[in-house]
């Protein structure tokens, strides 16, 4: 009974992540555990590697300023833009979501 459930889960993880790859712009999905690895991905192992690291460390920093200016607050959502790209990271108690969006697609 716990395997089919498991695959089930399974594929819905892979539907949603197909259908965020087609938003437009999307340049590729990063799902990190709380150990830092990353369990999915739809970017090359390097640039994976740097973004789960780097946002990891972005997110437990951001985390910290949350707590200390309210310790009863966390944080929910996190959104940063360059000049080419833009990051969005859904943090949950188990995992990372980043999604890497180019942002030139918008501008034109």
């Amino acid at each position: 009974m716990c395997m089919c459930v498991c695959v089930y889960m399974q594929s819905d993880v892979d539907e949603i992540i197909k259908r965020m790859q087609k938003h437009k712009g999307v340049v590729g999905l990063v799902v990190v555990n709380d150990e830092g690895i990353p369990v999915r991905t739809t970017l090359d192992n390097a640039t994976t590697v740097q973004y789960s690291g780097l946002i990891q460390q972005l997110v437990a920093k951001s985390r910290g300023v949350i707590r200390d200016l309210d310790p009863v607050n966390d944080l929910c959502f996190l959104r940063v833009k360059s000049k080419k790209h833009e990051i969005m990271v859904a943090p949950e108690n188990d995992y990372l979501l980043i999604v890497v969006q180019d942002i030139m697609d918008d501008e034109q």
